[in-house]
C-alpha cells in the first residue's frame, strides 16, 4: 500500500511557497501604490524607459461582442453586481479611469467593459481583499470612489490639456539642472547636467510624459514637474555637478568590506554593490512598509529567478535575488513608476531597469547581502 503523505506536511509545504513570493508593493497614507497587475509582465518590465527613451504603447480594452457563457454567468450571478463584462457607456468610462488613477488599468478609456477592465477589478479586488468576480459590486465600487477622485469630462474623453510651460527649448539656469538631474535618477535622461534645455531634454521629457499619459509637449508644465518630484528625490550636488558616484568606505556598513556583498541602507535608501571593499555601483531602493519591514541584518542570496511572478498578486517580481524567505532585491515597475509613495511587502525594491540588471548578472548564489539603518 502507497503511503500517504501527512496533511500538516502539505499544509507546510504550500506555506512555504507562498512565503516565498509574498512579497508586494502596499499602499502608504491611503494612497495607492499598486503595479499594474494585469498587463505588465516579468520578462518585459515596460513601466520603465528603455534605452531609446520612447513611450510604450498601451494596451486598450476592445468592445466584448461575445464574452463567454462562463465568464458573463459569473459576473452577473455576483450579488448586487453594478458593472460586468459587456457592458458599455459612461459609467464604464468612469470606472476605467478611477482603475487608471490606481495604476490599475493601463489602456485607453474606451467606455467598453472588456478583459482587460475584468482582469483590472479582479487586482483591485484581490488588493483590497474583496470578493474577487472581475465584475463590479456595491462594495468594489464604494471602496474604489473612496481611493479616487471624480474624472473630469476630458478625462472620461481621453482627452488632456497641456498646461503653461515652465520649463521649454532654449530654457537655463540651476532649474533646468535639478530636471536633468531628476530625470536622470529614474533613466530618462542620459546627458550631461548642463542647465541647458537642448533637444537631449525635449526628448527626455517627452517620453516620461508619454509613459505617464501626460500630453507629450515635450516641455514642462507644472503638472509634469510635479509628478517628476514625486518620483524623484532631491538631487545631491555632485549630481548637478556630474561627479560620479564613489562612495566612501567609511560610509558603509564594516561587514560590506570584505568578499562580495549587496550593502543596503536604509538611511540612504541606497544599494551599493561592492566587491573586496570597491563599490561597483549604487541604486536607488525602497523597503517594506511599518507593517511589513525590510528585515536587518546579514544575509546570503539563496536564489535568483529573473521572470519572477508572485504566487499571491500574480504581479511581476522581475530580477529577483530572494536572500530571506520571500523577501528579495527585485525590479520594481511601481516604484519607477511611483516612486517612494508606495512601499513593499517586505522586499528590497529597484526602480532603475538598466541597473538591476546588470547588478543581476554580476550577482552569484551565496553572495552577502547586509541589510541595516
Amino acid at each position: 500500500m502507497q503511503a500517504t503523505r501527512p496533511k500538516a506536511l502539505v499544509v507546510l509545504v504550500a506555506s512555504a511557497v507562498l512565503a516565498l513570493t509574498a512579497c508586494e508593493p502596499v499602499d502608504l497614507l491611503g494612497v495607492s501604490a499598486e503595479p499594474s497587475a494585469v498587463t505588465t509582465t516579468a520578462s518585459s518590465p515596460s513601466a520603465s524607459p528603455t534605452s531609446s527613451h520612447k513611450a510604450t504603447a498601451q494596451p486598450t480594452d476592445k468592445p466584448t461582442a461575445k464574452p463567454s457563457t462562463k465568464a458573463k454567468e459569473t459576473a452577473k450571478t455576483q450579488p448586487g453586481s453594478l458593472l460586468s463584462e459587456g457592458d458599455t457607456g459612461t459609467k464604464v468610462r468612469e470606472l476605467q479611469h478611477r482603475l487608471h488613477q490606481l495604476a490599475w488599468f493601463p489602456g485607453d478609456i474606451t467606455g467598453n467593459y472588456g478583459q482587460t477592465t475584468v482582469e483590472a477589478v479582479r487586482g483591485f479586488q484581490a488588493k483590497r481583499k474583496l470578493q474577487v468576480t472581475g465584475a463590479v459590486d456595491s462594495a468594489t465600487w464604494s471602496k474604489l470612489v473612496a481611493m479616487t477622485r471624480k474624472p473630469t469630462a476630458d478625462e472620461l474623453n481621453g482627452k488632456q490639456t497641456a498646461g503653461p510651460a515652465i520649463m521649454k527649448l532654449g530654457s537655463s539656469g540651476d532649474r533646468v539642472r535639478e530636471l536633468q538631474a531628476r530625470l536622470r535618477q529614474i533613466g530618462w535622461y542620459e546627458g550631461k547636467v548642463s542647465g541647458y534645455y537642448g533637444s537631449s531634454t525635449v526628448t527626455s521629457v517627452s517620453g516620461f510624459q508619454g509613459r505617464r499619459g501626460l500630453p507629450i509637449t515635450g516641455k514642462v508644465d507644472q503638472r509634469t514637474w510635479d509628478r517628476l518630484i514625486g518620483m524623484t528625490r532631491t538631487p545631491t550636488s555632485d549630481e548637478l555637478k556630474n561627479v560620479a558616484f564613489k562612495p566612501k568606505e567609511s560610509s558603509l556598513d564594516a561587514r560590506c568590506l570584505t568578499g562580495r556583498a549587496l550593502c543596503i541602507s536604509k538611511r540612504t535608501n541606497s544599494l551599493v554593490w561592492v566587491i573586496n571593499g570597491t563599490p561597483q555601483m549604487r541604486l536607488d531602493v525602497r523597503f517594506g512598509a511599518y507593517e511589513t519591514p525590510t528585515r536587518e541584518g546579514a544575509f546570503s542570496i539563496g536564489w535568483k529567478s529573473r521572470d519572477h511572478v508572485s504566487t499571491i498578486y500574480h504581479t511581476p517580481m522581475p530580477y529577483a535575488m530572494f536572500f530571506s524567505g520571500g523577501q528579495a532585491v527585485h525590479y520594481s515597475a511601481d516604484f519607477a513608476a511611483r516612486g517612494y509613495a508606495g512601499a513593499s511587502h517586505g522586499c528590497v525594491n529597484v526602480r532603475n531597469l538598466n541597473g538591476i540588471t546588470s547588478l543581476y548578472s554580476q550577482v552569484r548564489i551565496g553572495d552577502k547581502v547586509i541589510v541595516y539603518s
